[in-house]
């Protein structure tokens, strides 16, 4: 089967937003528990995230002891921490036209355009599907199947590239 539409992940994928992601976190944690969980414990749960810009989900981090605190992410921050990904994942996205690829995100909108101009991609995506668009995020399908819609495009022939488990299962699930 060709593929002909090419739906990709942000955080992870096209872009580095771990130390983003970490520095966030302890933050928050100082701020509002008093204690800085070690790294280790955040990164268990990258790639569980909720509808939450660059978060785990509310229930793993109260399932860990830590609360439901969503860290808040200062812009200055942010540009200066997100980092593109390696050349091949910059050059992953090439394998389509602008009007065959799409972005789905766990990310708010706002952050995921955030996040493309800090790698150069402002101009890639004929489709950005944010978390604040949709009324189920990953791992559900919504996402997916929105960007599909929007693109005019059906499952078949399409493939969503991510790096979590909430990714794959999100893919899969709309087919």
């Amino acid at each position: 089967m060709a593929l002909t539409t090419f739906l990709f992940d942000l955080d992870g994928t096209l872009i580095d937003s771990i130390e983003l992601i970490l520095r966030s976190y302890r933050h928050t944690m100082r701020l509002h528990r008093g204690h800085e969980p070690s790294d280790d414990v955040w990164m268990q749960g990258l790639g569980t995230r909720c509808g939450c810009s660059s978060a785990t989900s509310p229930r793993t981090r109260r399932d860990r002891g830590h609360g439901g605190d969503v860290p808040r992410v200062q812009p200055r921050h942010h540009d200066e921490l997100v980092r593109p990904m390696p050349a091949w994942s910059r050059r992953c996205w090439r394998c389509g036209t602008r009007e065959d690829l799409g972005l789905v995100t766990s990310k708010m909108r706002s952050g995921a355009v955030r996040g493309l101009r800090v790698a150069g991609l402002e101009d890639a995506f004929q489709v950005i599907v944010g978390a604040d668009e949709v009324t189920h995020p990953k791992p559900h399908p919504e996402p997916v199947l929105t960007a599909l819609e929007r693109l005019g495009a059906p499952a078949t022939g399409a493939v969503f590239v991510g790096d979590s488990r909430h990714d794959l299962e999100c893919g899969r699930a709309a087919g």
